[in-house]
């Protein structure tokens, strides 16, 4: 893939290319422990028991790093929190943005696209928001002029401009939404367009990174409003695999502005591209805890389990697939 001309001018010492492989460690041994809870009906387990599972691999990583996502607040949860220090503590600085389990419902219920999920960057470069955090998002494959969609247009005016520039009918394209009440109007009038709908229940990480593989997954877009710090994770999904993305955060109250700006974040009405949401260096890692059309799940086999993974990196451009075998 090309590289963008702020990447192919970046020096990539920042992060060690050895991490790839720790981080895959990480949400391998996430996903394992959510597993063992696929269709047991009880989300809070299947999350706590990722979340320890990936808490204590990576104290081993050999990095100073610091969550600036994670499952919520320090007096909130006792692992994984926003402002951890994790890692041996030594080596390279880094933020971390984690989703231990990203479709804990689907997990729950043993449907697909369950996934654990880590970003990892050169300190700063991942935005800092808080875990009830809604963000709008609007998300397309690479290979597009830079601003085709946008995410202040109407679902109309983005659907016909992609339609466009693929050079197809609209009754051709297929965007990806979440299915909730909050999306009524949008999917009506992507309908009345002609476009279609794939609606899914959950997990839109892999709804977003699912718009930028449309050769594989047959998606062109994603549109609606879904959590903040998975639009994170999603952005630094496509700074690895190209595309377009843009988010703007829902701050309807007062202690959602006030506890943003405190993070950081000055203007609550920004808009932000992808290289906004996660930029510099970044490494992404995701292992599959069900069967996805981007990652088969986790195979609990008698002696052993099998896991798929995919991990990728924004400098290079690098995208691998990890399947691996581990003895039980």
């Amino acid at each position: 893939m090309k590289l963008t001309k702020a990447d192919s001018n970046r020096t990539p010492a920042h992060i060690d290319r050895a991490l790839t492989l720790e981080i895959v460690r990480v949400t391998e041994h996430g996903a394992i422990a959510a597993a063992y809870w696929r269709g047991k009906g009880d989300e809070k387990a299947a999350d706590e028991a990722a979340v320890e599972a990936m808490g204590g691999e990576l104290a081993k990583v050999q990095i100073n790093g610091r969550i600036v996502i994670g499952e919520g607040e320090r007096d909130e949860v006792d692992s994984l929190y926003i402002g951890e220090e994790v890692g041996a503590g030594t080596g390279a600085e880094v933020d971390i943005a984690v989703d231990p389990l990203e479709g804990v419902t689907l997990c729950a219920k043993n449907q697909p696209d369950s996934i654990c999920v880590l970003a990892l960057a050169e300190r700063g470069g991942l935005l800092n928001v808080a875990r009830n955090v809604y963000m709008h998002k609007i998300a397309i494959g690479p290979g597009y002029p830079e601003g085709l969609v946008h995410i202040e247009r109407s679902p109309t005016e983005n659907v016909t401009a992609l339609a466009e520039a693929k050079g197809v009918p609209l009754s051709e394209i297929t965007a990806c939404v979440l299915d909730r009440p909050r999306h009524a109007a949008l999917i009506d009038e992507l309908r009345a367009c002609g476009v279609a709908v794939k609606l899914i229940s959950d997990g839109d990480i892999a709804g977003v990174i699912h718009a930028a593989q449309t050769e594989d997954t047959g998606i062109d877009i994603y549109l609606g409003s879904g959590g903040a710090p998975e639009g994170v994770l999603a952005a630094a999904a496509l700074r690895c695999t190209g595309g377009q993305m843009q988010g703007k955060l829902i701050l309807d109250t007062p202690e959602k502005r006030d506890r943003a700006q405190r993070m950081g974040i000055a203007d609550p009405n920004r808009i932000y591209e992808v290289t906004d949401l996660a930029s510099g260096d970044v490494l992404f890692a995701a292992t599959g805890v069900t069967d996805g059309n981007m990652l088969t799940g986790v195979k609990l086999r008698r002696d052993s389990v099998e896991t798929s993974t995919i991990v990728m990196r924004s400098w290079s451009q690098t995208i691998r697939w990890v399947n691996a075998r581990h003895a039980r």
